[in-house]
């Protein structure tokens, strides 16, 4: 029998706890690390990404992405991290380094220790996710250098099922929008942002020019269930995939409604934020969009990803406008998911890593240790 979902929310904490399993590494780290005495350093810098155009979605327009760039040193070995602070998240450089100044990792004296490190890097503070992410996938980084071996085969994933990732076409004219979309040539999807009331001229002025696949993202953008329903129906007839975040993450109700009307995915992003949201969003959205900025890193995305997949739920993996270290560590997730968004650091002209590719449009991990940037 089918689990309504009141009676789910009574009991997901239970299976959120027992079904989302991350990676354990006790047990194996004296393999490979000799010195105990050791001490992990955590130091970081800020950095400015650069856009190729302005970025405007639903409720903001920006020429430039704030982020903190992190390492951990151990024994040698570096670890590279990121936070990446959009103006939705509340994040700053400044609150960023505030909270990277309380992390004493040098309390501990085995890097393989992550659930207890992150724990309690994550107990800091209740928010400052993108500033919890950076230590996160520094720490992860730093671990696959140590084992010689890329996360996505540390935890099993197949890098020959990684898939295609869209690209983001942000809220333009339509002489900008043409010109965005001849510069995504060589993806198979499109990402459209939405949520003004140039929406139709939006995807008008594309499918003008291109009948490739489009998922459109709102950004809560519209407000009534029923405009949104009758928006939903007239994108299906126009080659379009799924939804993103069509309404304000509050309005449940009309949220749910909204999903089990709609002849497209609905996909919660702004709504989910950690673990616990993945609960919340069983019975309201189809699937879910997992970042590593909202929900600290990689150790908690996996989590979120075991547990939507053990309730039928979509997957999407996302990003922020990031650089390809960010986005090197959430391809590592990719294999496993339905789909991926993960073309922040192709948004931006001033990248200062090298890591994942796309290829013809397809997500392609590396072997490079860690999180797969080149050394």
């Amino acid at each position: 029998m089918k689990q309504n979902r009141r009676d789910f929310i009574k009991t997901g904490g239970l299976i959120a706890g027992g079904l989302a399993v991350g990676f354990h590494t006790n047990g194996i780290s004296k393999n490979f690390i000799k010195n105990f005495g050791s001490k992990m350093k955590l130091t970081y810098r800020p950095f400015t990404l650069e856009m190729k155009h302005v970025f405007t979605v639903a409720v903001h327009s920006r020429t430039t992405t704030p982020v903190m760039l992190t390492e951990i040193e151990f024994e040698g070995t570096k670890g590279y991290g990121e936070a990446s602070m959009p103006p939705y998240l509340g994040e700053s450089q400044e609150s960023v380094a505030t909270f990277l100044n309380k992390v004493n990792l040098e309390q501990f004296k085995d890097p393989f220790d992550l659930e207890n490190i992150l724990s309690y890097v994550d107990s800091i503070n209740k928010k400052n996710t993108a500033a919890k992410a950076s230590v996160d996938i520094a720490l992860h980084d730093l671990i696959g250098k140590i084992m010689k071996q890329p996360w996505y085969k540390i935890w099993g994933y197949d890098k020959t099922k990684t898939p295609y990732t869209s690209f983001t076409i942000g809220i333009d004219t339509p002489d900008v929008v043409r010109q965005k979309v001849k510069e995504a040539e060589e993806f198979k999807v499109l990402k459209v942002k939405l949520g003004r009331d140039t929406d139709k001229e939006m995807i008008q002025t594309i499918r003008s020019i291109t009948d490739k696949p489009i998922v459109v993202d709102v950004n809560q953008g519209w407000k009534n269930k029923e405009f949104a329903l009758e928006m939903i129906n007239w994108l299906n007839e126009r080659n379009v995939e799924f939804v993103e975040q069509p309404m304000p993450k509050e309005q449940v109700d009309d949220i749910s409604w909204l999903t089990e009307n709609s002849p497209l995915p609905i996909i919660g992003d702004e709504s989910i934020q950690r673990i616990d949201d993945v609960v919340k969003a069983y019975g309201v959205y189809s699937g879910i969009n997992i970042k590593l900025m909202k929900c600290t890193g990689m150790r908690e995305a996996n989590k979120m990803l075991n547990l939507a997949r053990s309730l039928n739920m979509k997957v999407m993996i996302g990003c922020m406008v990031e650089t390809s270290c960010a986005i090197s560590a959430a391809a590592q997730l990719s294999p496993m998911v339905d789909w991926a968004d993960l073309d922040g650091n192709l948004l931006t002209s001033n990248d200062p890593y090298e890591g994942i590719k796309v290829i013809d449009g397809k997500v392609v991990l590396t072997d490079y240790p860690g999180i797969g940037l080149k050394s």
